[in-house]
């Protein structure tokens, strides 16, 4: 690739600016075709060229994923120091290929490039990608756990079905006492280029289908795949303080590698089971504790449980009002840095649905001697 491809401003061929959406730049698009179509323009070389400038232009900037290589591409060379034209042996104008890495050679921009266009190289040979060792993919689960068990921590069994192998091939793809070759159209790379306005882009090779490799006598079992299910049960530790939906993350136990890779990663999404007694309010565990009229307006020191351990005693000051919230330390959900959150009781009034006649008298004598006091006096429709 020379560097003079680095050069075309295609957003100044359409005459749009760098930020413009996908609609503006094919509206510009259209209005330049129109203008400069070579049926509207015969005779006219000028025409003709900028109608290929253009279709070249739009051909980059209207897919998502090119646009984005050309601008990266763009921004590499945006310093200067690579201009077209700068004078090399002979006074030849610079290559950028020429910072590519020849044949057998390593290292270079090609690396940088060759992963920004995804540009493979025809005839050089399988690739570490493709013939060498390759990453398992990942494995999405799932799993429920009670309130308690999502507190404490817990291990349970994941039976996984995930992509593998062939365990008859062994991930070659080839009947026994056969061996797949090395793909003729690709040379191995799983990749064929094709230029695009003076830049290469890469799609998977058609012929081997991306693996670089060719099948001549396929495997019985996964008919020149490779790869084939593979069902195994897995014991995932799953952390103290885990909340319902978090999705949590065991490194290279998904599915297997190819070729000696490492194994991909299992994802598990944890639902919680709710709790008939505690909540649960970040790292703090939540309790509602009914008291009586009595105890809220008198005081008194209330027993409440705990998730773990003995129950603990929780004073209530006289005049507690309904829904005031205390304060445990340290009895609520473990944290990552070994501490523990605290456990927050909530008293809630009981009224009782039926009164005996002593109980109802006293509440009469109570709300005659209190007569004088409106609990409404504050709003201002109240008399």
């Amino acid at each position: 690739m020379s560097s003079r491809d680095f050069e075309k401003d295609y957003y100044a061929v359409l005459g749009v600016s760098k930020t413009a959406s996908a609609a503006e730049i094919k509206k510009a698009y259209r209005s330049l075709a129109r203008k400069h179509h070579p049926d509207a323009n015969k005779g006219d070389a000028a025409s003709e060229a900028k109608f290929k400038d253009i279709s070249e232009a739009y051909d980059v900037l209207s897919d998502a994923t090119r646009r984005k290589e050309y601008d990266d591409a763009r921004a590499l060379f945006a310093g200067g120091g690579f201009r077209a034209g700068m004078p090399g042996a002979g006074g030849a104008p610079f290559d950028v290929s020429d910072l590519f890495g020849q044949a057998g050679g390593a290292g270079g921009l090609g690396d940088v490039l060759g992963g920004l266009f995804g540009r493979g190289r025809a005839g050089a040979g399988p690739t570490a990608s493709t013939r060498g060792p390759r990453r398992g993919a990942d494995v999405e689960s799932e799993v429920t756990l009670s309130f308690r068990e999502s507190v404490d921590g817990v291990t349970v069994p994941l039976r996984l079905t995930s992509d593998a192998p062939c365990p008859v091939c062994q991930g070659t793809g080839a009947k026994a006492g056969t061996a797949p070759r090395v793909c003729p159209t690709c040379g191995g790379s799983g990749t064929t280029s094709r230029d695009v306005g003076g830049f290469g882009f890469a799609e998977p090779c058609r012929e081997c289908r991306g693996r670089g490799l060719v099948v001549d006598d396929p495997c019985p079992t996964c008919h020149g795949s490779g790869r084939g299910q593979s069902t195994r049960t897995v014991n995932a530790r799953i952390p103290a303080g885990v909340g319902d939906g978090q999705r949590i993350r065991l490194k290279g136990r998904g599915a297997p590698g190819e070729r000696g890779g490492p194994g991909g990663d299992l994802y598990i999404t944890v639902h919680v089971r709710a709790d008939a007694v505690f909540g649960r309010s970040g790292d703090n565990l939540t309790l509602t504790v009914p008291v009586t009229f009595p105890e809220a307006a008198l005081g008194a020191a209330v027993t409440v449980p705990t998730l773990h351990g003995p129950p603990v005693t929780v004073k209530v000051p006289a005049g507690t009002p309904n829904g005031r919230t205390f304060r445990v330390k340290g009895k609520g959900v473990s944290r990552k840095d070994g501490g523990h959150g605290d456990l927050l009781v909530t008293v809630e009034v009981a009224v009782p649905a039926r009164l005996s006649e002593d109980a109802r008298s006293a509440l009469a004598a109570f709300a005659e001697a209190t007569a004088g006091e409106d609990p409404r006096a504050g709003l201002g429709g109240a008399s």
